[in-house]
């Protein structure tokens, strides 16, 4: 038997049909308009369910999710939910109008999240299931009795502002559990635009501190463009796969850039696609960074808020506190939690004070506060004016560890690193063309650094130049991935080179990290087309590194945390198993011990 709902999946493709020129236009108008077609065969639904039927008051059909936010992508599901009063329908009515609207909507094909409750029940999920009451702060009647929908959603609400203080930890969690398990969206080379930090996820997060009356919205320029901009990426995915996703895959790609309107036309096919692939990838990380700022500040609005909810009782009776800075490092000091400027700093005139920011942050396992990051915009930044304090410092954060990619991140948002290196904006949000590469190359490159420690594979210390080259090293191995680059472990000697002459580290430092960065690749491709018993070949590697055994233990110690920092592959999706695995570590440390008996 036809029912209306027959047609919903395939119409609401139609509405997300590209223009005759490939391009996929006004994004925002097309989810307005897959909003309407739906609620519309809703209604319809739930009037053939409820025909012939002595249904009273306190029953109602309502939407949540994206359907509510009229967000509504071509290949969404529907987040459905039928809210009745027990003292006024009978349970009997509830289940068989239930019957009539999923089971169409089932038969059409349509992925749906489905339930039935009371107002009492849709209290107790949302108050105990973080996700269910964050889309409960999206609601919309579709039919029956819009008084009980808007009773229950009202009273949500309600208890969400509540209990807003108390949930704040759980909602920081919860973002940082996602970011770690989805990564960031500005590197990664296959994100997943909604569940990635940066993410659709995060918009949302942000519209429930918003209405718990926590912070204000973002008021940052062209925030909610951003996300308008990510939706529209998403709506190409699902069009190129033809599924509800929100994983933008190797194999989509081409095609979303082009829906974009990222493809030069006037450039031939195999690099269009090259091309408009890393164009992509450079809007997803623009867009991503600043969704990810507009939800940490929120975050930052929100816990001051809580932080001073007592203390603006306090004022009104004469008692509330001066701020307390503790002062960390020159110009730096920490306040609820946070890094932020020393009372009186002017940043404008204050050297190496970025430097000194995230090194604070680092050393003190701290955030940077969003309006500090902002403020470091100012400071006096050049490429060559590197002193003594600002060598040291570089260092410092290079050393961190697992710190260091949160706050190059940070300091990332607002163009720092480009200031110190202008030859990182040659990599910076490119993706790479390997496989086995899960992040984009700056990304990676920060990720290597972030897993060099001071202690060689013999268990000895390395001396204050030897583990600076190595640091170095980490951070600047891949800058040579340029395109129509064939060698970039040589080019990115020479930008290397570059680099570290500018900034002023002393000879032996740049002699060391050069040879690592030449060589980085030397190690592993040996181990994995050669044995160790090929004299030659182990001799070549010695020579390679001069015979020095100290330099052939940083060489080792790179090409581990260079492979280990590799991520997932393709296949492997967002496993983040990392390509450092027994069997490569049992044929690298081979080759290794081979070489370094011939060293000195």
């Amino acid at each position: 038997m036809a029912s209306v709902a027959d047609t919903v999946k395939t119409s609401m493709m139609a509405i997300g049909r590209p223009d005759a020129d490939g391009v996929y236009r006004n994004g925002k108008d097309k989810r307005e308009q897959r909003t309407q077609l739906v609620v519309g065969v809703l209604r319809k639904l739930w009037d053939d369910a409820v025909h012939g039927m002595d249904v009273p008051r306190g029953i109602g059909l309502a939407a949540v999710g994206s359907l509510a936010r009229h967000q509504l992508g071509p290949c969404s599901d529907l987040d459905l939910v039928i809210i009745y009063d027990p003292h006024e329908v009978d349970e009997s009515d509830v289940s068989t109008i239930a019957d009539r609207i999923w089971y169409p909507l089932w038969d059409a094909g349509i992925d749906l999240d489905h339930s039935v409750r009371t107002r009492q029940q849709c209290e107790s999920v949302t108050d105990s299931d973080l996700p269910a009451a964050m889309g409960w702060l999206d609601v919309m009647p579709i039919a029956g009795d819009a008084q009980v929908v808007g009773e229950t959603a009202e009273s949500i609400l309600q208890r969400w502002r509540k209990a807003a203080r108390k949930r704040l930890s759980e909602l920081e969690a919860s973002a940082e559990e996602r970011s770690e398990r989805f990564g960031n969206l500005a590197y990664l080379n296959q994100p997943d635009v909604k569940e990635a930090r940066g993410g659709l996820r995060d918009a949302i997060l942000v519209s429930a501190l918003v209405a718990s009356w926590l912070a204000d919205r973002p008021h940052g320029e062209g925030y909610e463009d951003c996300v308008e901009k990510l939706l529209d990426v998403r709506d190409c995915i699902q069009m190129s796969s033809k599924h509800d996703t929100n994983l933008l895959l190797p194999d989509f790609q081409p095609q979303v850039a082009a829906m974009i309107g990222l493809a030069d036309p006037t450039l031939e096919p195999a690099e269009r696609e090259a091309q408009s692939i890393e164009v992509l990838q450079t809007k997803l990380a623009h867009l991503g960074r600043h969704i990810a700022f507009a939800l940490d500040s929120t975050m930052s609005h929100a816990r001051h808020t809580v932080t001073h909810t007592h203390k603006r009782f306090a004022f009104f009776q004469g008692k509330r506190e001066k701020p307390k800075f503790n002062i960390l490092l020159p110009g730096t000091a920490e306040l609820e939690g946070e890094v932020v400027l020393a009372p009186g700093v002017e940043p404008a005139s204050s050297r190496n004070l970025e430097l000194r920011v995230a090194v604070a942050a680092a050393d003190n396992g701290l955030q940077i506060g969003p309006s500090t990051l902002l403020q470091l915009e100012q400071c006096p930044i050049s490429a060559r004016d590197w002193d003594d304090e600002a060598r040291g410092l570089f260092l410092r954060l290079l050393g961190s560890g697992a710190k260091l990619p949160d706050l190059w991140e940070s300091l990332d948002y607002v163009g720092v690193p480009g200031k110190w290196m202008p030859e990182w904006l040659g990599v910076r949000n490119r993706p790479s063309v390997s496989a086995v590469h899960r992040y984009t190359i700056d990304r990676h490159m920060v990720e290597t650094a972030s897993r060099l420690s001071g202690e060689s594979p013999q268990g000895a210390e390395y001396d204050e130049a030897q583990h600076a080259a190595l640091l170095l090293a980490g951070i600047l191995h891949d800058i040579g991935k340029r395109p129509g680059v064939t060698d970039h472990a040589a080019e990115g000697e020479r930008q290397a080179a570059m680099v570290l002459e500018r900034m002023g580290y002393p000879e032996d430092v740049r002699r060391m990290a050069l040879v690592l960065i030449r060589e980085h690749l030397t190690l592993s491709t040996a181990a994995m087309k050669q044995s160790p018993d090929d004299a030659e070949a182990c001799e070549r590697i010695a020579a390679a590194v001069g015979h020095d055994a100290v330099l052939l233990d940083m060489l080792f110690d790179l090409t581990r945390a260079d492979s280990s920092s590799l991520g997932a592959t393709s296949g492997e999706l967002l496993g983040k198993q990392n390509g450092w695995s027994a069997w490569r570590a049992a044929l690298v440390g081979g080759m290794y011990r081979a070489v370094r008996a011939l060293c000195r």
